[in-house]
């Protein structure tokens, strides 16, 4: 008896896998450890995507969906926010998925192994024709389920980044937890706003989501004069942190810079350069006091967010085996296409299931997880990725050597970017903000097969 595939994730990426292989008429099971469909999106719903709907739906899944008669595709022009690409798209793919005849999506039930039937890391003879043996912990308890490949779609959402700039958690840093957040609050919530406004908020962090946070925070500050931000940036200078503005090739990002460099230039924000956290250690009063590696010191901090990326979860792949770049933990193969300090999502190359595929046959890391710690990951490429190991694993090999991507005339991250768009017309009327909307019609570019 065939095996179904494995697809761990039931995000974006994992329920696209699983439409691919619904639509070739492949038995598959998604195991999500969450209680719903993209239940990491929920932790950020209040985000408004960069992408537009156009690029946010895998084509599969497309098909699936409107085949089924019953459900509204969102208009493509339209950029949603993590909460709407859950409830417009994601559960309900998820939920036609589960009605599919060979298929299942499981719903707590969090993968904690993975190793082949019978065999362990260091046995070699007949490894490859062994089914795989996913162990599981659920509602029922452990259990271990066999599958014929694993394709690993589980993200990084769940291991932020510390603050501390060794790679671990900074000296005190969990022991102060209560007033520091991994991610992006949601400003435009009472609680949290009354959280952060009038208080001193230290920011951690450069990248897409620090400056969304500048731009939340400035936005309180105007409302609470008492509120103050500490950016606190590893970097010499803020120099280049908000990217190439009106020249920037990606539209939004360069949007995003532009209002979060008009968010670091008002006054409201106190850029710390050359700041690499080494303790947090609670005050007399209950604030914070953060000190860095040279003892520069920032005091009487009421809360910290910490934007600093995320890292790959590989522990429970100890038992298979794995080929990762050692600096990214990426797919050793697209390590130099990923590497933040040489580029950006747009200018990574499409690839499929030759660059995804593990030493171990059959496994194939994709999403962000292939892209490990390097933060430039589209999901449109997720979706050809997917697109391409299940083609391969369903034993097509043209399709699967064949990369197509559509993507828009003028790049592919414009977006809205801020939390809404009262937000980013605040900014643009300080001075930030720099692009106008993408070109509405896409243009198909066609790469040829995967190189080898």
């Amino acid at each position: 008896m065939q095996h179904p595939v494995i697809i761990i994730g039931a995000g974006p990426i994992g329920l696209a896998a699983a439409a691919n292989a619904a639509e070739r008429g492949m038995d598959f099971v998604v195991l999500e450890a969450g209680p719903d469909a993209g239940s990491t999106v929920g932790e950020w719903a209040h985000v408004r995507l960069f992408s537009s709907w156009f690029e946010l739906i895998d084509p599969a899944a497309r098909r699936l969906l409107e085949a089924a008669g019953t459900w509204p595709a969102p208009e493509s022009d339209a950029y949603p926010t993590g909460r709407e690409w859950r409830t417009a798209y994601l559960q309900p793919l998820a939920d036609l998925l589960h009605a599919t005849a060979g298929g299942s999506v499981r719903y707590d039930s969090r993968v904690v192994g993975v190793g082949r039937a019978g065999r362990d890391l260091m046995v070699d003879s007949g490894r490859e024709n062994d089914p795989f043996a996913v162990h599981v912990e659920g509602p029922q308890g452990r259990e271990r389920l066999l599958g014929s490949a694993v394709v690993d779609a589980s993200g990084t959402w769940t291991r932020p980044n510390p603050l501390g700039a060794d790679g671990y958690p900074a000296l005190g840093e969990t022991e102060n937890a209560a007033r520091i957040t991994y991610g992006i609050p949601d400003f435009r919530d009472p609680v949290v706003a009354a959280r952060y406004a009038g208080k001193h908020v230290a920011v951690a962090g450069k990248g897409a989501s620090a400056q969304g946070v500048l731009v939340g925070l400035a936005r309180l500050a105007r409302e609470d004069a008492a509120t103050r931000v500490s950016w606190l940036l590893r970097r010499p200078s803020v120099g280049d942190a908000f990217g190439g503005g009106d020249n920037d090739q990606l539209e939004q990002r360069g949007k995003l810079g532009q209002d979060a460099r008009a968010a670091a230039t008002s006054g409201l924000v106190t850029n710390v350069t050359q700041f690499r956290t080494q303790s947090v250690t609670a005050q007399d009063d209950g604030r914070l006091s953060i000190t860095s590696g040279t003892g520069q010191q920032i005091s009487d901090v009421d809360e910290v967010i910490v934007v600093t990326g995320f890292r790959p979860d590989f522990g429970f792949l100890s038992e298979v085996r794995l080929d990762l770049d050692p600096a990214l933990g990426a797919t050793r193969v697209l390590a130099d296409q990923i590497h933040p300090d040489h580029h950006s999502c747009g200018d990574v190359a499409p690839h499929g299931y030759r660059e995804l595929a593990q030493p171990e046959q059959g496994l194939y890391l994709v999403g962000m997880k292939s892209y490990g710690r390097a933060p430039s990951f589209l999901a449109m490429t997720g979706y050809e990725q997917v697109r391409s190991v299940m083609a391969a694993l369903d034993g097509d090999l043209e399709a699967a050597g064949r990369v197509e991507l559509v993507l828009p005339e003028t790049g592919v991250c414009n977006g809205a970017g801020a939390f809404d768009e009262a937000d980013a017309a605040a900014l643009s009327s300080a001075g930030g903000g720099c692009c106008g909307p993408a070109a509405a019609e896409p243009q198909l570019i066609t790469l040829g097969r995967v190189s080898e």
